[in-house]
């Protein structure tokens, strides 16, 4: 018996929930898949699977298995893909986290040009507000604003700098804010953002002539995701304090007006953070050179606001 292949067919035969399935995709005829599997379940002296005439399900010991043999194939995929012709073919499932904001704003849009480039990689998109553990939870690496955690190879990719807008119905009832302090009063509404984990809202960053001033107002509405949240300013119900990039479509149409931009805080830094055991690894080192060149424009935008601001 061919271990390593019978390994792969058990895997794949899970993943795809069929004998047929996972032949297909390995290229190779169902019954010798079938046999592989059948000689692992000896070797290892337990069944793995259940098979009917209609369908194939995992047992408790197949799904146990699984779970680590998944783990282990994609180490000898990342261990393979620094060798040979694979460095300049980098292919493998690469699991990649990041919050809302970035994956529907900067991410996604641009993932046509890394897939032409990379066809060979299947990346795995986690979207999520959450801080998640990378090694424990087996992902190749994450999109940060922060790099704290001494545990993980962080590279900064960028930086994003902040807006305070609203719509035009929302600016001719309220009137335009001159300072960040107004909008704590004078018949001001602000939309604000809170956390999922903590359910606080986020105060408000400014710059006063170079030192950070807090705000922190009362908040008719709030929301938890980014796109809703710029859904409130375009509906009216008040000022948002966001990443410029997720307004700047909006702001560019008229369709949002931009205020106190004298006063915005320092720009939002970006990271990629990965576990050193993925540092070899050639499809995460072509992800994030190419993650560095698409955040390159705001990285740079970000730069001279603040620049205006001094």
């Amino acid at each position: 018996m061919d271990h390593l292949q019978a390994m792969r067919a058990f895997a794949r035969v899970v993943e795809t929930g069929s004998f047929v399935r996972a032949a297909e995709s390995l290229q190779m005829p169902a019954a010798t898949l079938s046999k592989a599997i059948q000689a692992l379940e000896k070797h290892l002296q337990v069944r793995l699977l259940e098979r009917t005439t209609r369908r194939v399900s995992v047992t408790e010991d197949g799904a146990a298995y699984h779970e680590r043999v998944r783990h282990l194939l994609e180490e000898l995929d990342d261990l393979e893909a620094t060798l040979g012709r694979a460095r300049s073919n980098p292919r493998g499932r690469l699991r990649v986290d990041t919050g809302g904001s970035v994956a529907s704003g900067i991410l996604i849009p641009a993932l046509p040009q890394f897939r032409a480039t990379y066809p060979d990689i299947e990346l795995q998109l986690g979207v999520t507000d959450r801080t998640v553990d990378l090694i424990g939870e087996n992902i190749d690496c994450a999109i940060r604003n922060s790099a704290t955690d001494p545990a993980l190879i962080a590279r900064r990719i960028g930086a994003l700098a902040w807006t305070t807008c609203a719509s035009p119905d929302y600016l001719a009832r309220h009137g335009i804010p001159l300072r960040p302090e107004q909008i704590e009063g004078d018949g001001h509404v602000v939309a604000g953002y809170f956390s999922a984990r903590t359910g606080r809202n986020q105060p408000l960053h400014f710059l006063d002539a170079g030192r950070p001033l807090l705000i922190e107002p009362h908040t008719a509405i709030s929301v938890n995701e980014s796109n809703a949240h710029v859904a409130t300013a375009l509906a009216g119900l008040g000022l948002i304090h966001t990443l410029d990039f997720m307004v700047r479509p909006a702001i560019e149409s008229g369709a949002l007006v931009a205020v106190l931009e004298s006063w915005r805080p320092a720009p939002q830094e970006v990271y990629i953070v990965y576990p050193p055991s993925r540092q070899l690894s050639t499809k995460l080192r072509v992800f994030v050179e190419w993650a560095a060149e698409l955040f390159a424009p705001a990285d740079a935008s970000a730069a001279a606001a603040s620049r205006l601001n001094r």
